[in-house]
């Protein structure tokens, strides 16, 4: 371990330069311009044109990994300018707006996720109440909520009479979340909910939905999607997107929960964890791109 970080930090502060240098003079390209003609849009390339960036002495050139998306365009002729890039090279110019896109978008998306996840669930708002309701009719159509404070709630995976003390973690992204998945997908999310009362391998649909929330989140937050969402989406990655990604979480959880087949919920964290780990390493791939259709 320790020798990797002090061959990356000699890499980084001395052999980089050189190297970079190096290159330049066989190729006759700075490194963006071999990394942007070089490899094929996505993950790979967005990522690497975000480290060539970050690691610049070139203060214009470090600042382009913190715009925003109106500022895209002036960056990059603002980019080109510093590096002697002609602006009539078209295809450096269009793929450079691609990856600042993708780069800008991620922290945009990333900062609409912590601001839901920011919202406490408030009983009180009638556009809460509606969507909680929403998710109980789409998820229950054959029965009736007797009341908004029932034990009923315990049915698709609850702890208690009232689902709103469930959401205090992750605020309304949790409602929002399962909400999404049941909209979206009203059949998987039936089929999981009815395996999640199974009387050896079940768990609480709800609880295990906004933990799975949180998981997404957190990925998200250290910047493990980047590599899922440069692939998937060639401009601005959505919120859409991110509920994407949650629905893959839930569907291939529960797979893997009785693939697994836990001795009890009592062990929930441990396979939690284990599942966590299997994700990260999935996310590590720079081609990957995880959906529920594939």
């Amino acid at each position: 371990m320790w020798g990797r970080l002090l061959w990356g930090f000699l890499y980084n502060k001395y052999f980089r330069f050189w190297l970079k240098w190096v290159l330049r003079l066989l190729t006759g390209k700075c490194e963006l311009q071999r990394v942007l003609g070089g490899a094929a849009a996505g993950a790979r390339r967005t990522l690497s044109v975000e480290h060539s960036l970050e690691s610049s002495k070139n203060k214009v050139l470090r600042n382009a990994v913190y715009i925003e998306e109106a500022e895209v365009e002036k960056y990059v002729r603002d980019v080109m300018k510093e590096k002697r890039i002609e602006q009539r090279d078209t295809g450096f110019k269009a793929n450079l707006h691609i990856s600042l896109l993708q780069i800008s978008g991620y922290k945009k998306l990333y900062w609409n996720v912590e601001n839901l996840r920011k919202v406490p669930y408030d009983s009180e708002n009638e556009e809460h109440e509606e969507q909680l309701i929403e998710l109980w009719n789409l998820l229950m159509p054959h029965e009736n909520l007797k009341a908004r404070i029932s034990k009923q709630w315990c049915d698709i995976g609850f702890q208690g009479d009232d689902p709103k003390t469930d959401f205090r973690g992750m605020g309304l992204l949790g409602l929002v979340n399962l909400l999404y998945f049941s909209k979206h997908y009203t059949h998987e999310a039936r089929q999981i909910l009815s395996r999640s009362n199974h009387p050896k391998l079940g768990y609480s649909y709800a609880i295990v939905g906004i933990n799975l929330t949180e998981m997404a989140y957190s990925l998200l937050k250290n910047g493990a999607l980047k590599s899922h969402l440069y692939n998937m989406v060639a401009g601005l990655p959505q919120m859409e997107h991110f509920h994407q990604f949650y629905c893959y979480l839930v569907y291939e959880f529960d797979k893997f929960w009785f693939e697994e087949e836990p001795e009890s919920i009592m062990h929930f964290n441990q396979y939690r964890e284990k599942f966590h780990e299997k994700v990260k390493g999935l996310l590590l791939d720079c081609n990957v791109i995880l959906t529920l259709q594939n």
